[in-house]
Parts: structure tokens; C-alpha cells; sequence
């Protein structure tokens, strides 16, 4: 269905940071699938582990017990750290928030069922997690959607404290903004959500969908911010490419849901969950946050660098390039001509997201082919 403009290129073959198309052209790619190849192309540890998973066992529905689900349940809990929790397990972030929305509405019961969320913010392409999306441009299409959202500018406390009322249940807020144009809020916004939260009685919900697991150079994006959202939902890296989602909740809030509340066909099954295990050990043992905040350092600095380049911003590996005069979706192209895959995020800006394992060389040659797409769109 024509959901997505013609392709530009076609890729065939990917290993680490490098792809190839077609006709046999390399590429560097500094979008990593939207930031979920974040351990690279055909990691080896992650292929090894599906492989295995493949020939042992694919698929019994959640109506059976399987092995593996609950150690990725386990290692989740304890990197996102606080108080203990309890997952679930889906395809996409999309169904992630689905659950968290519905896991708060229950929570909340009859009543206190409004999510609060912000402008710029992406939260899915489901109808209700299209709502609780912050960009009205999006929404006009599917009208009527379902009911119970409400949004706020982001990084504005006093606006989001305005829009409490008796039914709102929760705030649902991403600690970057990713597509909304890689926006970080202000240092304090997110530990004034918390206190707000607090005295509101409002879970929080955090959407680390493209910023958790490394990304920002910390485990979550929560955590440089030193607080404990009340709901955590998460994707894209976890499974390097394996389609596998997940929400986590404090367990006395993911106890308001009972058998029957939620469910999913394909959600943690084995082959999905073998490749998370394998991802998240294989980020531990390479201290990706750490990685990603030496590489996102020296990315950053070489962008703000480059002639043309009026602002960097962002968190680890999860960077904008404003530019000065070109259009974003012009240097877009022209840098994929020369090779390097990027993403227009923005009318002005430009998306950097690669794997975590890149390397300096691969940084320097990208830095480079961008240096060259820009001076000679400059002529």
C-alpha cells in the first residue's frame, strides 16, 4: 500500500555500521532502522541466538509458559532499576504505549481516564496512540479518534500542571523528543513531572521507545534526569531488528491489570525474546551507554564543526544537525548519493542515530562525505 513515498535506494546485505544496496554500492548508516539496529547490522551474538532459538522453538501463544521471556523480563527490571516490576511483552512501541495507556486507564478506573501528553511528541500510529501523538496534522485523516488525550507544550511545567484535571489518569512524555525533531527538554522539566505527579496522584509514563537501552549514553533516558517513572515502554533496540516491544510497570500499578485485561498472539515469543536476551547481554558486556556517550561526544563536536551547521542537539547517539540554509530533506538525498544514510527529521534538521558500536573511522567518514554534500550544496 503506498503508506511511504517511492524508495530511493534498495538494500540487500548490512554488517556493523556498513550496508550495500542492490547494485552493490556501500553505504554508512547513521540511522540504524530509526535506531533500532543499535548493536549493527547482522550482529553475529544476535544472529547466533535467533538461529538457535529457531531450531529449539518459535512459537506456543502466552496461553503456555516459555523460558526465555521471563530472563529478558528480569534483565529489564533491573536496568530500569527503582522499585520492582513487572513486563509486558508486544511487537512494537506502538503497542507498548497501547499498553501502558490501557494499563493506566485501568489503574485509574471510570472516570480518571485522560492521558496528558506533548506537542511534538510520537507515541505510535494506532488510532489511540496516534492521539496521544502530539502533532494534530496526523490526526486529521482518522477523525474522530478515541477520546481521552489532551496536549501540552513539552518542556512547560506550568502548562502541563494547568492541564491536570479530576479525570486525568496520567502524563505520557518521551525524555527526548525523537521525531519531533530530537528536542531535549530543560534539565529540570522532567523531575518537576515527577513531583507533579506525586501530588496529582498521575502516573507517569516515560516512552523510551528510541531513547532507551543506550541511546542518550545512559541505560534510559529517565535516568540523567536521577528519577522512577511509574511506566516505562520500550522497542526498537531491543531486539536489533527482531520486532519485540515491551512495557514495564511498578507492580502494584501493573497489578490493576487481571487475566483478560490485555493480551497478544506474538507478544515475547521465543524467537523474539532469544533475540532481546542476546541483545541485552551483549549490550551489557559492551557497556553500550557508555559507548554511546564517548561516540555521541565526538559526533556532536564534529557537526558543530561543519560549515553550514548552525546547532547540534541531543543526547549520546540520538542527534540534530540544524542547518543554516539548505533544506533537510535535500542534504538528505544528497548525502545518500554519496553514501551516507541519514534522516531528514525535520524540515531544517538533520537525524543522527547509528549503531552504538560505531566506530571514530566510521564517524570521521561520515563527518566527511557530510562536509562535502554541504559545501557543494552551498555553490
Amino acid at each position: 500500500m503506498p503508506t511511504y513515498p517511492p524508495q530511493a535506494v534498495t538494500f540487500v546485505r548490512g554488517e556493523g555500521t556498513v550496508l550495500w544496496d542492490d547494485h552493490g554500492k556501500r553505504y554508512l548508516d547513521f540511522l540504524a532502522g530509526i535506531g533500532v539496529t543499535s548493536l549493527g547490522h547482522a550482529n553475529p551474538v544476535v544472529a547466533d541466538a535467533i538461529a538457535e532459538q529457531a531450531r529449539t522453538l518459535l512459537h506456543v501463544s502466552n496461553l503456555y509458559g516459555t523460558t526465555v521471556g521471563p530472563e529478558v523480563a528480569a534483565t529489564l527490571d533491573r536496568l530500569i532499576g527503582g522499585p520492582a516490576g513487572k513486563v509486558f511483552f508486544a511487537n512494537s512501541g506502538a503497542e507498548a504505549n497501547e499498553c501502558a495507556i490501557k494499563l493506566a486507564r485501568k489503574w485509574g478506573g471510570r472516570g480518571r481516564h485522560v492521558v496528558l501528553s506533548a506537542y511534538g511528541s510520537f507515541h505510535g500510529r494506532t488510532l489511540a496512540t496516534l492521539h496521544a501523538t502530539g502533532q494534530p496534522a496526523k490526526h486529521e485523516a482518522f477523525q474522530p479518534l478515541p477520546e481521552g488525550f489532551r496536549h501540552v507544550a513539552y518542556s512547560d511545567l506550568a502548562a502541563l500542571e494547568a492541564a491536570v484535571t479530576p479525570d486525568v489518569v496520567a502524563v505520557l512524555l518521551e525524555t527526548v523528543q525523537g521525531e519531533g525533531g530530537v528536542q531535549v527538554p530543560d534539565p529540570s522539566y522532567l523531575v518537576g513531572v515527577r513531583r507533579l505527579c506525586d501530588e496529582r496522584g498521575l502516573l507517569f509514563i516515560v516512552d523510551e521507545v528510541q531513547t532507551g537501552l543506550g541511546r542518550t549514553g545512559r541505560w534510559f533516558g529517565f535516568q540523567h534526569a536521577g528519577i522512577q517513572p511509574d511506566v516505562v515502554t520500550l522497542a526498537k533496540a531491543l531486539g536489533n531488528g527482531v520486532p519485540i516491544g515491551a512495557c514495564w510497570a511498578r507492580a502494584e500499578v501493573a497489578d490493576a491489570f487481571v487475566a483478560g485485561d490485555h493480551g497478544t498472539t506474538l507478544g515475547g515469543q521465543p524467537l523474539a525474546a532469544a533475540a532481546a536476551r542476546a541483545v541485552l547481554a551483549e549490550m551489557e558486556r559492551l557497556d553500550v551507554p557508555t559507548r554511546a556517550a564517548e561516540a555521541g561526544e565526538r559526533l556532536a563536536k564534529g557537526l558543530g564543526a561543519l560549515p553550514g551547521v548552525a546547532a547540534v542537539r541531543g543526547q549520546g547517539l540520538l542527534l540534530a544537525a540544524e542547518l543554516e540554509t539548505p533544506s533537510a530533506k535535500d542534504v538528505a538525498s544528497a548525502a545518500l548519493a554519496a553514501g551516507l544514510v541519514v534522516n531528514p527529521v525535520t524540515g531544517s534538521a538533520l537525524r543522527f542515530e547509528p549503531s552504538l558500536l560505531v566506530t571514530d573511522d566510521e564517524i570521521d567518514e561520515a563527518l566527511s562525505i557530510l562536509a562535502t554534500v554541504l559545501a557543494e550544496g552551498a555553490r
